[in-house]
């Protein structure tokens, strides 16, 4: 689940004209922000109400809908109500991501972290790596890393079991992860050699190689759903970029709980360079490195 801040002006734009056809009342506004906020987790503070009269607006033009009151009732009512929520995840979460993104946070996951566990599990004779990256969007993140793990292993990959569990909210992005193919606009920050290693061109655009598709599994998950958490296998590795930050703290702390349980002692929690758990997390333990940080699970 990407963030639906970055790409915000778009959304404006395109949704100026909408407000001459529906415009949010308070009390609307009050019933879907809590609506969502009870499906998604996802909570949409007063001041962004124009989020949802702009994002939402094209959904009830093309359902035949002439108010939020009327899309709210569909959302509870409809026998369409399921399909209709996808499409709800996809306005309010704008997925806006790439390959190798926010690269000094990368190199401190590549160079430092996992090099050093790859290390201490070759030295107890563990050669397995467990990786959940929650909210995986279209797929950029997991693969990335799987991409750096082979970077990091080289021909010795064959010989460790490695997974990485992706999961998003939206099928639509899950979708997309799954088909793995990626115009060039979602490499513009990876290395060129990279590129040339691990994707196939067609046409304009590239294709993931299958030895990188075959160590993650994509699914969906909803980070407001804490049994849906629980059954999430074990990490030594959690990367949650990008995500909690638009959630409330009571929110915040039942993901950040979970994935505290998931990881193993001495786990590692990634989140993006503007989140934070210093007020709502005393569990983990700050890891600084230079260029970024994450948090490790004492024990």
């Amino acid at each position: 689940m990407g963030n639906y801040d970055k790409g915000e002006n778009r959304g404006i734009t395109s949704g100026l004209s909408l407000r001459k056809t529906a415009k949010i009342s308070d009390e609307e506004f009050a019933q879907l922000s809590a609506f969502i906020y009870e499906k998604t987790g996802i909570s949409i503070p007063d001041k962004r109400k124009y989020l949802l009269e702009n994002r939402l607006g094209s959904r009830l033009k093309e359902l035949g809908l002439n108010s939020f009151k009327e899309y709210y009732d569909f959302l509870r009512l409809d026998r369409n109500k399921t399909l209709e929520m996808d499409k709800l995840c996809e306005k309010v979460t704008t997925n806006e991501t790439s390959f190798y993104r926010d690269i000094r946070q990368l190199n401190i996951f590549q160079n430092d972290i996992l090099k050093e566990f790859i290390k201490a599990q070759e030295a107890a004779g563990k050669k397995e790596i467990f990786i959940w990256s929650a909210g995986c969007s279209s797929g950029e993140e997991p693969y990335t890393l799987a991409i750096m793990i082979s970077e990091v292993l080289g021909m010795s990959i064959i010989g460790w079991n490695i997974r990485i569990a992706a999961n998003d909210l939206s099928p639509a992005m899950l979708a997309k992860a799954r088909e793995g193919l990626y115009t060039e606009y979602s490499l513009r920050t990876t290395p060129k050699g990279i590129v040339a290693k691990y994707f196939d061109k067609e046409g304009e655009d590239y294709r993931i190689k299958s030895r990188v598709k075959k160590l993650i599994n994509f699914g969906p998950i909803n980070l407001s759903d804490a049994a849906a958490l629980k059954r999430v296998p074990k990490s030594h590795i959690v990367f949650c970029r990008n995500v909690i930050i638009y959630f409330d703290d009571p929110m915040k702390q039942g993901v950040i709980s979970a994935f505290y349980d998931n990881l193993v002692p001495g786990g590692y929690l990634f989140l993006g360079h503007s989140e934070s758990i210093h007020k709502l997390s005393t569990a983990f333990k700050p890891v600084l490195k230079p260029g970024g940080m994450c948090y490790r699970k004492e024990g």
